[in-house]
């Protein structure tokens, strides 16, 4: 996170007659939404700053190059 941005966890509620599985699945759907498995995976392993950079640069020319 940077700055002041803040994130809230996700949470879903189980219903009372609500299946695991159901509940399960609409985790992992919140999850996938607000982006907080792709940052955990991101930050997984250190990056040093080069590479990081690289990496955007990266992504920059891709995003540009496209039709």
């Amino acid at each position: 996170m940077s700055g002041k941005e803040a994130r809230r966890l996700a949470e879903v509620r189980v219903g009372e007659n609500e299946s695991f599985e159901s509940a399960l699945r609409r985790f992992n759907k919140k999850i996938q939404q607000s982006g907080i498995l792709a940052e955990a995976r991101r930050r997984e392993h250190y990056e040093k700053p080069s590479v990081k950079r690289k990496r955007k640069e990266a992504k920059k020319r891709k995003v540009t190059s496209r039709p």
